[in-house]
């Protein structure tokens, strides 16, 4: 098989680059080692940034988004038994968009079968070859037979735990990581939503997160130890819990219901650098992991997504390949600014191992200067709502 790009990993990242790349006359085809109906219920993040949404509609696919999302004008801040909000409407004249990552993926595939583009499901034995020349190729096994796809640049946009970026020369990457020593305990629960706006609570007894995926289904979500055993969270314990982090002397209340899903996620801060080797360049999760506590990891791919997208037009219409060339330089500068509003924002909520009586205070002090000055929280909605894309 032939074609222009070959894209690993139909993820965010992989359907976002192929109907992009598509909408420029350009030719890609995805594998993908999972089936379709695992990457349409695989949930995750929900919360989109103005960008990520005008690439949707300037892909003419947001018709479903536009009639089921729910737009945030800002969150709320909850600490010392009170909620504070952060407007960002107000801020910044913008807002956010809560759309589960699921329903995109699915609004995605739907747009890239309709055009009749090569998605290739559950394959087997994934590796990447001749990056370094003009033509590299992917190899994969499916349904017990061996194939190869001749391209001319792969997108390697498959995941952290994906080949592509363990394709590259161990002596080309430098990577930089933190791994933190608790998780995040999350379920999806059939329950009506209680508030207009994501709740994120500092409690004596670890973060907590409320946010939805629609008006009758909730997302919540507990810090816990990384290595926690989920079988010490039966649902009424997890709802006790939530209670008590997330409730203050308001009245608000958390409404329970049926837990649909559950599991428990580590935290972890990623980046590599470089973001390319010969014709091999990595998009989303395969370069760089937030915490998600500044709502940035779906957001971020796309960033990564669309200056790839231009890099490869350029190249195609014109025959250049500066934007290629500065691929990794122009994301990276974006992506280590959004590292820095994810540690920041996961500082500022969770309580750390080793934490002493001085460090808590200077954490409830850092919380009541940002939700009590407007330029801390302006600079707090600017980075949430999402920084300009430039290149």
């Amino acid at each position: 098989m032939q074609t222009q790009v070959g894209i690993v990993g139909a993820g965010p990242a992989g359907l976002f680059l192929s109907h992009l790349l598509y909408m420029r006359g350009i030719s890609s085809v995805i594998v993908e080692t999972k089936s379709r109906a695992y990457i349409e219920a695989r949930v995750r993040a929900g919360v989109l940034e103005q960008g990520t949404v005008e690439t949707l509609e300037e892909m003419g696919i947001a018709e479903r988004m536009h009639r089921e999302r729910l737009v945030h004008r800002g969150i709320q801040i909850s600490f010392g038994g009170k909620r504070h909000h952060i407007d960002f409407a107000e801020l910044t004249g913008k807002g956010v968009t809560i759309y589960g990552q699921h329903e995109v993926v699915k609004d995605l595939v739907a747009a890239r079968l309709g055009t009749g583009a090569e998605i290739v499901f559950d394959v087997e034995d994934t590796s990447l070859h001749d990056l370094d020349s003009d033509q590299p190729k992917i190899r994969y096994r499916k349904d017990g037979a061996a194939h190869e796809i001749r391209c001319d640049f792969i997108a390697g946009c498959d995941g952290f735990h994906g080949v592509s970026r363990a394709s590259i020369p161990a002596e080309i990457l430098r990577t930089y990581e933190r791994v933190y020593s608790f998780g995040w305990l999350g379920i999806l629960a059939e329950a009506p939503t209680t508030n207009e706006e994501l709740v994120y609570a500092n409690h004596e007894r670890g973060f907590a997160l409320y946010s939805m995926r629609s008006p009758e289904i909730t997302r919540l979500y507990i810090q816990c130890r990384a290595d926690e055993d989920l079988n010490e969270w039966p649902d009424d314990r997890i709802w006790e819990e939530l209670h008590t982090r997330l409730e203050t002397g308001d009245g608000w209340t958390v409404a329970e219901g049926p837990v649909l899903q559950k599991g428990i996620a580590p935290l972890r801060s990623f980046v590599t650098e470089p973001m390319h080797y010969g014709r091999l360049f990595l998009a989303g999760d395969a370069a760089h992991i937030v915490p998600p506590t500044g709502a940035k990891g779906l957001n971020l791919a796309v960033a990564d997504i669309r200056v790839l997208t231009e890099a490869l037009a350029q190249f195609y219409h014109s025959g250049k390949g500066e934007l290629l060339d500065a691929y990794s330089a122009i994301c990276l500068d974006r992506i280590w600014k959004v590292q820095r509003f994810s540690l920041w924002m996961t500082s500022m909520l969770h309580r750390f191992d080793g934490e002493t009586a001085f460090d808590r205070h200077v954490q409830l002090a850092e919380l009541a200067y940002v939700t009590s000055s407007r330029a801390a929280s302006s600079s707090l909605a600017e980075n949430y709502i999402g920084l300009p894309l430039s290149y």
